[in-house]
């Protein structure tokens, strides 16, 4: 399976809101994301789509290429006021995501390339231990975004899975400073590829397109980028 090839299709006919409970409820975004692990890519049709949040903890604006997803509790009809329709970037540019925090009470975070992997079987490329315990600054944030988070570290590095945004499973990882510029990070993304549990279908990574390094660890391990993403997140306060 290869989840970044697009399949051939007609062009959907574009529409702001979706007409079903199905499409627009709670689990739509989830669905969006399966069906791209299964390479099922949204239409490029310059639609934009407005959907439940997931859950309480994320908002989120997912964009991929032509098509985009505002995947939060607010009116479609107050979105589509804010946003230039020939604008296909728009959902994603700091004026609209500003407004969009504010609407929801909560705080914007970085712009992030999103990436995708097909899970791989067999034990990962690089000796692992189980993390149970700790306070590590990646760790602690996984568990506030993440559930079913698991956690492993080798000499020089660590690296976790969990289920992030609309239960998708997510990798992060983490390469100390005096072990840098060897290909850990890569072995790193390739273990978690190994490490998601067998009833996975993918595993997704967000990562600054300014940290190229992570960008070049992700595509050496077999990442393919399939869209960009803002996350929504509750404040303390």
């Amino acid at each position: 399976m290869s989840p970044v090839t697009a399949p051939t299709r007609e062009p959907a006919t574009p529409e702001d809101v979706p007409r079903t409970s199905e499409e627009s409820g709670p689990l739509a975004l989830a669905g969006v994301f399966a069906r791209v692990e299964r390479g099922e890519w949204p239409p490029p049709d310059g639609r934009l789509r407005v959907v439940a949040q997931p859950s309480p903890r994320s908002a989120a604006v997912v964009a991929f290429t032509a098509h985009s997803v505002v995947a939060a509790d607010v009116d479609a009809d107050w979105v589509r006021s804010r946003l230039d329709p020939d604008d296909l970037a728009a959902p994603l540019r700091a004026p609209f995501l500003a407004a969009l925090a504010d609407r929801l009470a909560r705080g914007v975070g970085a712009v992030d390339m999103v990436a995708l992997a097909s899970p791989l079987p067999g034990p990962p490329p690089v000796a692992l231990s189980e993390w149970t315990d700790s306070e590590h600054p990646r760790v602690r944030r996984a568990h506030r975004y993440r559930d079913e988070v698991r956690v492993w570290g080798t000499e020089g590095g660590m690296v976790l899975v969990g289920r992030g945004l609309a239960g998708r499973w997510e990798v992060a990882y983490e390469v100390d400073p005096t072990h840098r510029g060897r290909g850990l990070g890569r072995l790193l993304a390739s273990a978690a590829r190994h490490l998601v549990p067998s009833h996975a279908h993918g595993v997704w990574a967000q990562v600054s397109p300014g940290n190229a390094a992570s960008v070049r660890s992700l595509l050496a391990a077999g990442y393919r980028p399939v869209g960009s993403e803002a996350l929504l997140v509750a404040t303390p306060g």
